[in-house]
């Protein structure tokens, strides 16, 4: 389960804060998504709870456990796959996945059939001897899931996890999500791709401005809608928000 309590975060007092007084609690057994567009803070939430960045005021709790006053204990129980797969390039893929196992204290009888089962499902078979910086955007990015399935935590942190991967490989990710939130573990992901959204989580909470503007079901914010039973969750999204969501070319 993940806490945030009233959670702040202000990178220069003279502007808006890029987190603003933020409550959420992402339940166990459930995949969330964040929704926002870029730049309405999700990032910046992320990286609070995972302890890259530090809150201005608020607290967040993993498991129990304060990220801020426990962040070993809180780490301990989480993944984290970043918006970006630019980490460790000199590594081989071999090494960073070892380089993982080794953080997180994975018995060594269990690495091997684990590296493998994974290489297999996201067609990087033929890599593991092949450095990050060889690999193209979308690999280094397989390879930094497959990172975080191996150590397999019970939180799931994944900051717009879909990015630059291939059909079989997001079809892959979002059904390993599903096996995870189903065996009772936590999935929290961002993402600006409303349809894939809908297809995938148990209940959303749309950001904007580093402001919550609504946690639910799916079916709950067409209940908000009400006007429109049919309304697709972009279009509740654009009402919400009051504006497009950016969107990348790549994306459409």
């Amino acid at each position: 389960m993940i806490e945030f309590e009233h959670v702040s975060k202000s990178y220069d007092p003279a502007l808006a804060p890029a987190v603003d007084d933020l409550s959420l609690s992402v339940r166990d057994g459930e995949i969330f998504g964040l929704l926002g567009h870029n730049g309405a803070g999700k990032t910046t939430l992320l990286k609070m709870l995972v302890g890259v960045l530090a809150p201005s005021s608020g607290r967040i709790l993993v498991d129990g456990f304060d990220v801020g006053e426990n962040p070993l204990e809180a780490k301990r129980r989480l993944c984290f796959v970043d918006d970006s797969p630019d980490h460790l390039l000199r590594l081989k893929v071999s090494e960073y996945l070892g380089f993982i196992a080794d953080m997180y204290a994975v018995p060594d009888e269990r690495r091997a059939p684990r590296v493998e089962r994974l290489a297999r499902e996201y067609g990087m078979e033929g890599r593991l001897s092949d450095t990050l910086q060889a690999l193209s955007h979308g690999m280094r990015q397989k390879v930094m899931i497959m990172g975080a399935l191996l150590v397999n935590p019970p939180v799931w942190v994944l900051d717009e996890p879909l990015t630059g991967l291939d059909p079989r490989s997001s079809f892959t990710l979002k059904s390993s999500m599903r096996a995870h939130a189903d065996a009772g573990n936590t999935v929290l992901f961002s993402t600006h791709v409303l349809d894939v959204a809908e297809r995938v989580v148990d209940r959303v909470g749309v950001i904007d401005h580093g402001r919550l503007l609504f946690v639910g079901t799916v079916d709950e914010m067409r209940d908000h809608f009400a006007s429109d039973r049919d309304e697709s969750l972009e279009q509740m999204f654009l009402e919400l928000t009051g504006g497009a969501p950016t969107v990348a070319e790549e994306d459409l």
